[in-house]
């Protein structure tokens, strides 16, 4: 996976997060009333639409609700009809293994880092197998000490699928990434770092902590209510985080959302 030369040379780099996919291995099934392959199909051509030059998509985990080869093949033939670099990384429901192998190609890419002439991408797994919590092995944070020990002359995002800080949800924070006090303690010593995003949470946030932003992005499918003691879904609709990096080290970033909710979304169900 190669990022556009064009990209390299111009003064921004222009970024479209989408996370949460869902997908599941046949186009019938549904996921909670949802059909995930729609919907994350409609997110897309969103993005598309409302921005011209999208240099990367960086997806960040639970890509397949079902972690079959099937779920994954839809998933690369929807990124590679795009003909945009695509960056993708695990969450708690996905199957490394078959994700590596299938998102594997000119477009598309499982890759833990991507090195730019101003920026270095480093994606996370924080993935528990068997668990819906997250965790941030030894391995996984000895390989971020030594990108960002490689690289200070560069600003650092970081992506991971679990989130990093507490929610105020008291169900999700179960599932937090359970050693996130280690994960800042390393990266409070490296001032080059200056974003984390993640998903997991189904919801927006964007709050600054020990002076780096930390972004979540909604669900390209349905959505968690906000602030909740027990699961529930929210009637918003899905929606993508686009973030724009320039050379300097600096970054906006806004949340779009399709404009109308989704069908058909079981919003009594208790969990899925």
């Amino acid at each position: 996976m190669i990022i556009n030369s064009d990209a390299l040379v111009k003064n921004t780099l222009s970024i479209v997060h989408i996370t949460d996919l869902h997908i599941l291995a046949t186009p019938e099934s549904r996921l909670l009333g949802v059909d995930t392959r729609s919907s994350f199909a409609e997110v897309l051509r969103l993005a598309l639409a409302t921005f011209k030059a999208i240099d990367l998509v960086l997806l960040t985990g639970d890509l397949a609700q079902d972690p079959v080869a099937d779920s994954y093949f839809c998933i690369l033939h929807t990124l590679e009809a795009l003909q945009i670099p695509c960056l993708c990384l695990p969450g708690n429901h996905d199957d490394v293994a078959v994700m590596s192998s299938v998102l594997n190609s000119a477009w598309v890419s499982c890759k833990p880092a991507l090195h730019l002439p101003n920026w270095q991408l480093i994606c996370l797994n924080s993935q528990v197998i068997g668990s819906e919590k997250g965790h941030l092995a030894d391995a996984e944070l000895i390989y971020l000490e030594r990108c960002l020990n490689e690289s200070v002359e560069k600003n650092v995002l970081i992506a991971v699928h679990h989130h990093v800080l507490p929610t105020e949800s008291v169900w999700l924070d179960t599932m937090i990434i359970d050693n996130y006090p280690r994960f800042w303690s390393l990266i409070t010593h490296y001032p080059q770092v200056k974003l984390v995003v993640n998903g997991h949470i189904h919801q927006e946030m964007d709050v600054e902590y020990e002076g780096i932003r930390v972004l979540a992005t909604p669900s390209a499918c349905f959505q968690f209510k906000p602030k909740s003691a027990h699961f529930g879904l929210d009637d918003k609709p899905p929606g993508f985080r686009f973030i724009e990096l320039t050379a300097q080290g600096l970054f906006s970033t806004r949340v779009v959302r399709l404009p109308y909710a989704l069908e058909g979304v079981e919003m009594t169900t208790k969990g899925y």
